[in-house]
């Protein structure tokens, strides 16, 4: 893989890829480290706050990042076995002026035909209620189910193994100090609570949980990246139930509040200031495409005419071949079949396409003739590439060091204590047992 695409990847602030780089990469282990040296003063809370940090973060990672899709993945697997096709973009059961599911049916049936049929097959009020209820399922399959094991199951897992690690301390103290045993402390949650969240994950009486399977159906179109964001959430919320202490509570409403703001809004803003100051907003893997390049240069390079949604929609279907619908296709601005046929199943943002074309032309209007332009171009790509590299590093910079600094003295200012608000109170009581 080409420098320039791993940039791309990294940049592209709709994906999985950044977050995967800052949270694993970066962010993570900085974490550790500063909630070790945060609690330093009391080696015991030290050990035991890096330690479910570890296992907080990691296990939590690996839910938040592969669990999703892979549960998509089982979901789509299973429409499919119904007889129905996942890619069908929910976004088409309500009708524009040009798009969606009786449109596009007109529009394809000699086009796609098989396509079409996807769409035909689902379009019986009866067939669309099955689809809209499936669909409302795997919305609710890869939110709920992260939400509850990160939210709520894991926490409990990880206190009671703390909880066990601090009645050693205890018994061990006790052993040394006293032939006389003190009352054994108690766990963080009795064997009836431990039994409940073993025996599986409820939110409220089931009877009076209600969905318009529309509103899910339309939900479940959502990116990966977005249900993250709602799964994230959920997953803020169940922490802050399960808090061990109510200063445990407030420490990690703030954590999370401030974690999800860093991870899915700030970087869309410093992108936005970042092009703003540079002044180029194309991809380094489109200002590293030779094709793009030498259309551009010899300017041949031909866009639609504006960014109205008739004109755009219009071009992409006339010129299928062109390179613009080649770049739109590439960049999951619009679908296109092996036979260079649009996606009828396929919706699309004509916002992001039309955006996509304008940042095309700033570059072509902005773009010198001669030799001036290999340097303009090496600019340009040197000036995005470092945008997204200084993205990535104050994000990572933001996560990793300032919010648990900030936090650390939030914790401050409520509890008068540096340490760990859910581990330290105990910890220390069974260390002067």
């Amino acid at each position: 893989m080409q420098i320039s695409s791993i940039i791309s990847a990294i940049g592209n602030n709709s994906s999985i890829y950044p977050l995967l780089l800052r949270d694993c990469g970066i962010e993570v282990p900085t974490k550790i480290v500063l909630t070790y040296n945060q609690n330093k003063k009391d080696k015991e809370v030290a050990k035991l706050a890096a330690r479910e940090r570890f296992l907080d973060e990691y296990a939590t990672s690996a839910v938040w990042l592969g669990g999703i899709p892979l549960i998509d993945y089982i979901s789509n697997w299973l429409i499919k076995k119904k007889g129905f096709n996942p890619e069908i973009n929910p976004k088409l059961f309500k009708e524009e002026k040009l798009q969606g599911l009786k449109y596009n049916i007109e529009k394809f049936k000699n086009l796609a035909p098989e396509e079409t049929n996807d769409l035909i097959r689902i379009s019986s009020p009866e067939n669309l209620k099955k689809y809209k209820k499936m669909l409302s399922y795997k919305f609710l399959a890869s939110t709920i189910i992260p939400i509850a094991f990160m939210g709520f199951i894991l926490p409990k897992m990880i206190f009671a193994s703390s909880a066990k690690r601090i009645e050693k301390i205890k018994q061990k103290r006790q052993t040394q100090n006293s032939p006389i045993q003190n009352p054994i402390m108690r766990p963080y949650f009795s064997s009836e609570e431990s039994s409940k969240v073993w025996n599986g994950f409820k939110l409220g009486n089931s009877n009076n949980i209600s969905f318009g399977g529309f509103s899910i159906a339309k939900l479940s179109s959502v990116s990966t990246q977005d249900k993250m964001m709602i799964t994230d959430g959920g997953y803020t919320v169940g922490r802050i139930a399960t808090a061990r202490k109510k200063n445990e509570a407030l420490d990690v409403g703030f954590r999370l509040s401030g974690m999800m703001f860093l991870n899915f809004v700030a970087p869309k803003w410093i992108e936005k200031a970042l092009n703003k100051i540079s002044g180029v907003t194309l991809d380094p893997a489109i200002l590293a495409d030779k094709s793009f390049i030498s259309k551009v240069k010899k300017g041949i390079f031909i866009l639609p005419e504006d960014n109205n949604p008739e004109t755009l929609i219009k071009f992409v279907d006339k010129n299928p071949d062109s390179m613009f619908v080649t770049l739109a296709n590439k960049f999951k601005k619009v679908k296109m079949l092996k036979n260079n046929i649009r996606d009828p199943r396929a919706y699309i943002d004509f916002e992001e396409l039309g955006n996509f074309r304008n940042s095309i032309e700033e570059f072509m209007q902005k773009a010198p003739s001669g030799k001036k332009f290999k340097n303009y171009l090496l600019k340009s790509k040197i000036l995005k590439s470092t945008n997204i590299l200084l993205n990535v590093g104050i994000s990572s910079f933001l996560l990793a060091y300032a919010l648990p600094k900030a936090t650390f003295a939030f914790r401050k200012l409520v509890t008068g204590s540096e340490l760990e608000p859910g581990l330290a109170p105990d910890v220390q009581k069974a260390e002067n047992a």
